[in-house]
């Protein structure tokens, strides 16, 4: 096993997780960004595993078309995460960061979901967020993992330490908001948490 992992992400928030649930694993971890690797990304996928796989095996594929890359023996990550409401079909589902568009503020996306969920009692406020991480190894091998926690949709924003739609995703177990808990907190229960979890094992495991 190498000691490099290049995460097909460029959002800051998602690195800061990443980096400390996987810090013990002994890999340099590193944005696309940091990596200076850039390629156009196309997510059609019907399903947030599809999404997944489509980043990963982009950047597999750039590092690969470098001849000159001092990544080709880098372990690629990608993930496809989303928030599922019930009430709604499951949306926004894999459009999650592209609902409303891309460049539009989650405070207005949340705002847009508390909307039309308006007048809809506690019962049927379910929601959920998913997670799938997709592994390109050096070898070609490919894999993935998956990860979830239920949770409800709240009637505002509240919190300040998280990012997307942790403001408007209550946990109850926890009496609050994704976006109200500490960081070791979040990473013990969210979806991304778990999903980074299970695939550390994996790759524990191909590293031994």
């Amino acid at each position: 096993m190498k000691n490099r992992i290049i995460f097909a992400t460029g959002n800051a928030g998602k690195m800061r997780e990443i980096r400390d649930i996987l810090r013990d694993i002994g890999m340099e971890i590193l944005s696309m960004k940091e990596a200076g690797i850039s390629t156009d990304i196309v997510e059609d996928g019907a399903t947030f595993e599809e999404n997944a796989y489509i980043k990963a095996k982009a950047v597999a594929w750039a590092i690969a078309e470098d001849a000159g890359s001092k990544y080709r023996d880098a372990v690629v990550l990608a993930d496809d995460s989303g928030l599922e409401i019930d009430y709604i079909n499951r949306e926004p589902g894999v459009y999650s960061a592209r609902y409303m568009g891309e460049d539009t503020p989650y405070s207005v996306k949340s705002r847009s979901l508390i909307q039309r969920l308006e007048g809809v009692p506690d019962q049927e406020r379910t929601a959920r967020f998913v997670c799938a991480i997709a592994a390109v190894m050096p070898d070609g091998e490919t894999f993935v993992t998956h990860g979830k926690v239920e949770g409800r949709i709240g009637y505002e924003e509240i919190g300040d330490n998280g990012f997307g739609y942790d403001p408007i995703f209550f946990v109850p177990e926890y009496g609050c908001t994704m976006a109200q808990l500490t960081e070791e907190q979040k990473n013990q229960i969210s979806h991304r948490g778990k999903a980074l979890e299970a695939m550390k094992e994996q790759l524990k495991k191909r590293m031994s």
